[in-house]
C-alpha cells in the first residue's frame, strides 16, 4: 500500500488516461472528480475506476475523442450529447450553463445523454453550492435492480445528490445511491476474493447470496424496499426518458471491457433561492432547522464527515494499493 498525496494521485490518474488515449481535458476532468472521491473515502468511485475505464477507451466502449455538444436549447433547459465519451466533461459542461441559466431564470435544468458512469453525483454539485444554488443531481445506470416483485435487472442503482448552500457554513451535501450499498463497492470485494454481508444483492436466479462475484452477476437490492424501487425508477425517468438516454436494462456494464456503449443519462437541476423566499430567508430558514437536528447529541450533518475526511487527506495523503498503482502506470 502506497500513500500518494493529491497532486501525485492526480498526476497518476491523467497520465494513466492519456496513455488511454483521452484528450488532455478528458483527462483532467475525470482525475479531479476521481481524487475528489477518493479523498472523500469513496475509494469504490476513486481511481479503482481506471483501469476500466482505460480498457474501455482503447476497446472503442468509450470514445477517447469525444467532445460534449449541447444539441438542445431553450433557455433554462439545456441537453448536452456526451457523444459515447467518458461522462465527466459532459458533466461539466451541462453544469457551466446550468449555473449561467439559473441566474438567469431562477431556475434551469441540464440533461446528458449518451454518458458513461458519472462518479459521486455531489462532485458534479460543488460548484453550484459555491455559486449559492440549490443542486439535484440524477443518473440512471446500468441494470442492477429489479422492478419490486420483478425477477429481472431493470433498474440501475440509479444515484441521487443534492446541495443545500448555507450562511457562513459549508452547503449540506446528500449523496445516495438507491440499493442497499454502491455496486462499486461490492466490485471492489469481487476484485479482492471478500465477501459481501447478506441483504446486499442475489445471485442471477434471485438467491440470497455474500459471494460479490455471483452478486455482480446477479442483482443488488433496493434500500427500503419497494419504495426505493419506485424511486429507482422515477430516477429512470428523469435521467433517462427526458434527456433520450439508454434505460438501464439497454444500457452496456460499465465493470467489463467488452459490450455494448453505455449511452445512460444524467439531469441537473439547479434552484437560485434569491427567486423564491429570496435569500435571506432561505438561509435562515436552513439555519433554524440545523439548529433543531443539532440539539441531538448524535445528529450529524450530511457532508461533513466526508469534507473533514478530505481535509486530512489533502494533508496526508490517500492510501492505494500498490497493485493499482502498478497496473495505471502499465497503462
Amino acid at each position: 500500500m502506497a500513500r500518494l498525496l493529491p497532486d501525485a494521485l492526480t498526476a497518476l490518474a491523467v497520465d494513466a488516461l492519456l496513455a488511454a488515449g483521452a484528450l488532455p481535458t478528458t483527462a483532467q476532468s475525470t482525475a479531479r472528480a476521481l481524487v475528489y472521491a477518493d479523498l472523500r473515502g469513496l475509494s469504490s468511485h476513486g481511481v479503482s475506476r481506471l483501469p476500466m475505464y482505460c480498457a474501455q477507451l482503447r476497446n472503442g466502449r468509450v470514445d477517447p475523442l469525444a467532445q460534449p455538444v449541447i444539441v438542445s436549447d431553450r433557455g433554462a433547459a439545456v441537453l448536452v450529447d456526451g457523444a459515447d465519451g467518458l461522462a465527466y466533461p459532459a458533466c461539466d459542461l451541462a453544469i457551466s450553463v446550468l449555473i449561467e441559466r439559473a441566474r438567469q431564470f431562477g431556475s434551469a435544468v441540464a440533461g446528458v445523454r449518451r454518458s458513461h458512469h458519472f462518479g459521486v453525483g455531489a462532485a458534479h454539485l460543488q460548484a453550484l453550492g459555491a455559486a449559492g444554488m440549490v443542486g439535484l443531481a440524477f443518473s440512471n445506470s446500468p441494470a442492477a435492480m429489479p422492478a419490486w416483485g420483478g425477477r429481472r435487472a431493470l433498474f440501475g442503482t440509479n444515484p441521487i445528490a443534492a446541495v443545500f448552500p448555507r450562511r457562513h457554513a459549508e452547503p449540506l451535501v446528500i449523496d445516495l445511491a438507491l440499493s442497499q450499498i454502491a455496486r462499486g463497492k461490492v466490485a471492489i470485494a469481487a476484485r479482492d476474493g471478500k465477501p459481501i454481508p447478506e441483504g446486499w444483492a442475489t445471485t442471477r436466479d434471485g438467491h440470497p447470496t455474500t459471494d460479490a462475484r455471483a452478486a455482480l452477476d446477479g442483482m443488488m437490492l433496493p434500500f427500503g424496499g419497494a419504495k426505493g424501487a419506485m424511486l429507482a425508477l422515477v430516477v429512470e425517468l428523469l435521467a433517462a426518458a427526458l434527456t433520450g438516454a439508454n434505460f438501464g436494462y439497454e444500457a452496456g456494464s460499465f465493470l467489463t471491457e467488452e459490450g455494448e456503449r453505455s449511452r445512460i443519462g444524467h439531469l441537473f437541476w439547479a434552484i437560485d433561492p434569491g427567486a423564491l423566499a429570496g435569500d435571506d430567508t432561505y438561509l435562515s430558514r436552513v439555519e433554524t432547522l440545523i439548529e433543531m437536528m443539532l440539539m441531538d447529541d448524535d445528529v450529524r450533518l450530511p457532508g461533513y464527515r466526508r469534507e473533514r475526511l478530505a481535509e486530512a487527506s489533502e494533508q496526508e495523503g490517500v492510501d492505494i494499493p500498490d497493485t493499482l498503482i502498478a497496473q495505471l502506470k502499465g497503462s
